[in-house]
């Protein structure tokens, strides 16, 4: 019989060869549930700003493996004990802890559930995972969970300086080319320790961790939170919207059978059966595509035109402000596209609307990052560092945006 080798070598764009560590993360990675992530785009819909902007989840679960076996070795050779359970733990954690994202990542994450967000899918999936590898992966179910008692195993799976930051935010600045994100994830890992089990970095890498913070408020305005991206899922959003509510009233809508349950169901983490989640493992960025160019044909005017303005780039206007827009400029909007007796005043709501978006850099009142100082004391990254701006950096910025057509709506 034919032994597959499943010691594997990967080569990535970032880091050069990155390697499976043993079988049971091979034969995870094969499983079908995370071959899914091939299939879901990692920043949404970001290409339709930063054409490069194509790359997948499954890229940036490996990537979160491969500087997870980078910081185990730092760590090993700075006296940290870390058994090979743990270690196996730590690999199988980070390359599952995305693997609940639904299509196009967090653009439908309430859209195709109901208050569910990509965390607790992945729980599932971990411990449907675990029923299927005969309990392999109960430890990493526990460090996941946050009920390992090692701290320090979370926090590099989970806080502010992770291993998913650290990815996501050097592969990002890759495949947009916004170079101002782009970090030295290298420097970080070297810079790590642990003390009382609780993850800290050795004080002179705080200059790599100011850049760290600066790039990543710089990611979320640049790119995350770009105002065309930013209406282009809020568009999105409302097609789900407006595809449910016509679903709901037995308009029948093309579509493939997943989507058409989840478009039937109001399915909420309660309702998350066995079924349910392998319906929902069927569900990639191919099918909403698929559905976006069916239902630009269909009778209903708002489902096809907001269809089309995604298919085709030709989205709502979006405008910013630090302060909120009056409440009298969406009226006088609706008014004047209600009177083109295309849609009602109740109906422009899916062409008009507004909200508010948040960037925060660092937030104080969460898990801190711990700056290990030269005579062995321990504080938080904001009060070691002599650089103000990351005092400004722990406040939180609110903008406020509205969107509308770009011109009243035509035949």
């Amino acid at each position: 019989m034919t032994q597959i080798n499943k010691l594997k070598i990967l080569n990535d764009p970032i880091y050069g060869f990155i390697t499976i560590p043993n079988p049971l993360l091979y034969d995870l990675i094969q499983h079908p549930y995370f071959q899914r992530l091939r299939r879901i785009s990692q920043m949404g819909l970001s290409y339709l700003v930063y054409p490069g902007a194509h790359h997948t989840r499954f890229h940036h679960a490996l990537g979160c493996m491969h500087i997870m076996q980078k910081a185990i070795e730092v760590l090993r050779f700075k006296g940290v004990d870390i058994s090979k359970d743990e270690e196996n733990a730590l690999y199988i954690a980070i390359l599952l802890h995305d693997i609940g994202h639904g299509p196009f990542s967090h653009a439908m994450e309430h859209s195709i559930v109901e208050n569910v967000n990509h965390e607790a899918i992945s729980m599932l999936f971990m411990d449907r995972l675990n029923a299927d590898f005969d309990g392999q992966l109960s430890l990493a179910i526990k460090v996941f969970k946050g009920d390992y008692h090692r701290k320090f195993m979370l926090q590099l799976i989970s806080s502010q300086l992770d291993m998913d930051r650290m990815d996501y935010l050097k592969r990002d600045s890759f495949y947009t080319g916004v170079a101002e994100g782009n970090i030295n994830s290298d420097r970080l890992i070297q810079m790590m320790n642990v003390v009382d089990d609780v993850l800290v970095l050795e004080e002179k890498g705080i200059y790599s961790i100011e850049k760290f913070l600066m790039a990543r408020r710089l990611m979320y305005w640049q790119a995350y939170l770009h105002k065309t991206s930013l209406v282009a899922e809020l568009m999105l959003i409302k097609v789900f919207k407006r595809a449910k509510d016509l679903t709901q009233k037995g308009i029948e809508l093309p579509c493939s059978p997943s989507l058409l349950f989840f478009m039937r169901h109001k399915i909420e983490l309660a309702d998350f059966d066995q079924q349910v989640l392998n319906r929902f493992a069927q569900l990639d960025d191919f099918d909403i595509v698929g559905a976006l160019k069916a239902w630009q044909h269909h009778d209903d005017f708002i489902l096809s035109r907001l269809c089309r303005m995604i298919i085709n780039r030709d989205l709502l206007k979006i405008k910013l402000s630090s302060e909120k827009f009056p409440a009298a400029e969406v009226s006088e909007w609706v008014a004047r596209l209600a009177a083109t007796g295309k849609v009602s005043p109740a109906e422009a709501s899916y062409f008009i609307f507004k909200g508010k978006i948040k960037n925060q850099a660092y937030n104080k009142s969460a898990e801190p990052i711990h700056i290990l100082k030269k005579d062995k004391t321990i504080e938080d990254v904001v009060e070691a560092s002599d650089q103000l701006n990351l005092k400004a950096l722990s406040k939180p910025v609110t903008k406020y945006y509205i969107c509308f057509p770009k011109q009243l709506i035509e035949n």
